[in-house]
């Protein structure tokens, strides 16, 4: 069950955040392109890949131990998660030149912040036990992290059209939860013995604040999405600012001319309007 969550909430971050890097590259002025950074970096980074990294550790248990988690790392992580992604696109979608070098730059960066995130996230955890890793395993999914962050960058750049954003969203699902597996196949446990209590917040009490804050996120940033005027608005808007200005332009020249008497060189001219001729 969590897997299928865990997905959901992959495609559902990453589709609105393709969405909004699409109103981004459209945004006109500094303060709109920052707004759409950010919302951009929450969808992706925050909703696409932290929540669904959280919701699949909910899955994730050991036999004869409780997990808990630290809160201050697990709060690191998703900081963590939003700073990669959004100097990511920051690099890729706000430069002028070399967009190929761009590209690769941002994926590279935002693919590190990612498995950062994700590792983050596992050392929070708290259980009777110690934690071993697979280099090999942790270095394949670093390597998913960095090819998945760049052709998500690529995608932020090139799609447009809502078909495509939403075929977009279904692969960067894929490959954000391939990471998040890998790297969880790659870590072991060996049991310990261990006196007392583990410290800690448990999974379900997380739950709550964390599930209130991704479902207001995310219907604040699809009324964002909704509300904001995207191309076809503000060309509709300029079409019709274009027509008003042209009928008060006429309004102000007949106001001028009442009579319809003008001058021409030295002498004078008049026009009269006949009506349509038979």
């Amino acid at each position: 069950m969590t897997p299928a969550v865990s997905y959901l909430l992959s495609v559902l971050g990453s589709l609105l955040g393709l969405t909004s890097a699409v109103r981004l590259r459209s945004a006109r002025t500094t303060g709109e392109k920052g707004w759409w950074l950010v919302l951009a970096a929450l969808a992706i980074g925050a909703t696409g890949i932290w929540s669904m990294h959280f919701v699949a550790m909910l899955g994730f248990d050991v036999v004869g131990t409780a997990i808990r988690y630290d809160v201050s790392l697990t709060a690191a992580s998703v900081v963590i998660a939003f700073v990669a992604v959004g100097v990511g696109l920051a690099i890729a979608l706000l430069g002028t030149s070399a967009r190929q070098v761009r590209i690769v730059i941002g994926g590279v960066l935002a693919g590190l912040g990612v498995a950062a995130m994700h590792y983050t996230g596992m050392a929070a955890m708290r259980l009777n036990g110690e934690i071993h890793y697979s280099g090999s395993r942790v270095a394949l999914s670093v390597a998913i992290a960095v090819v998945a962050a760049t052709v998500a960058l690529w995608l932020t750049l090139v799609v447009s059209k809502p078909i495509v954003i939403f075929i977009s969203a279904l692969v960067m699902g894929i490959a954000v939860n391939g990471m998040h597996f890998t790297g969880m196949s790659a870590m072991s446990v060996i049991e310990e013995d261990h006196f007392g209590t583990i410290e800690g917040a448990t999974a379900g009490s997380l739950l709550v604040p964390i599930g209130v804050a991704v479902v207001f996120g995310i219907i604040g940033m699809a009324y964002a999405l909704a509300a904001a005027p995207n191309e076809e608005d503000r060309a509709a808007a300029e079409y019709l600012n274009a027509r008003i200005d042209a009928r008060l332009a006429q309004q102000a020249r007949q106001t001028k001319n009442p009579s319809g008497r003008g001058t021409l060189g030295n002498g004078s001219w008049t026009y009269r309007d006949r009506g349509p001729q038979s």
